[in-house]
């Protein structure tokens, strides 16, 4: 099974543990979140496959994170479950409104929220995300998280996983320093641009002879994964 990262967001410690050892047993990969200001920082950072959204807490609430959310264009997409222990039928529309994608009241089984999670996240995986990517023998398997060249497993850091990941799904274009921060360590990150250049070093060296020609330098502009010469 893939290893799918969900947020928890509720100010309870109580039920973000609770919640946190249902996923870790079911083979997701947790972070969480106490309130909406942390809860968002998170979402661009480490780019959650789900999150399980509080409907109140203290200062910015759940259904206000999730509105905005639903407005900016890199987590439009974010797949969200509402948590609250609002039943009232005016309530769930609200949170549906707001861009939720399914509504679960308290008290609830851990059961049922790990079965309400995977059948929104397969609703929400477009089709062809989690199939293999290979290029001239380099092959990326997204839900292994490994890379073989040719047949041989390769030795890639995490960073470098994620940037020959962006790359491989995204071929033929050149990406500014700037841009490829954006999109593999996330906005709201900061970190030098030159950075890139740290790990693209490391990318081709992983690569070896025979691939690292893939990752190419655009003079004046940054990088680009092109199978042309």
């Amino acid at each position: 099974m893939t290893a799918k990262t969900v947020l928890i967001v509720d100010d309870e410690a109580s039920i973000r543990e609770m919640i946190a050892v249902a996923l870790e047993m079911a083979d997701y990969r947790v972070l969480e979140a106490d309130n909406a200001q942390d809860a968002h920082a998170m979402v661009v950072d480490h780019q959650p496959d789900l999150l399980l959204l509080d409907w109140m807490m203290p200062g910015t609430s759940g259904i206000e994170l999730a509105r905005r959310l639903k407005r900016e264009e890199t987590t439009a997409e974010l797949p969200i479950i509402m948590l609250t222990a609002k039943s009232e039928e005016d309530n769930k529309i609200q949170g549906l409104e707001a861009g939720a994608d399914d509504y679960i009241t308290k008290p609830f089984s851990p059961r049922e929220l790990v079965a309400r999670l995977k059948a929104v996240l397969r609703r929400a995986t477009p089709r062809g995300v989690e199939d293999p990517v290979e290029i001239d023998g380099l092959l990326l398997d997204p839900v292994s998280h490994r890379v073989s060249a040719n047949g041989k497993p390769l030795e890639i850091g995490p960073t470098e996983y994620r940037l020959l990941q962006f790359f491989m799904t995204h071929q033929e274009r050149a990406y500014t320093r700037g841009q490829l921060l954006d999109q593999v360590w996330g906005g709201n990150v900061y970190v030098e641009e030159r950075t890139v250049d740290v790990h693209i070093r490391r990318l081709r060296k992983a690569l070896g002879e025979h691939h690292q020609h893939l990752v190419q330098t655009v003079r004046g502009t940054g990088y680009r994964f092109s199978a042309k010469g």
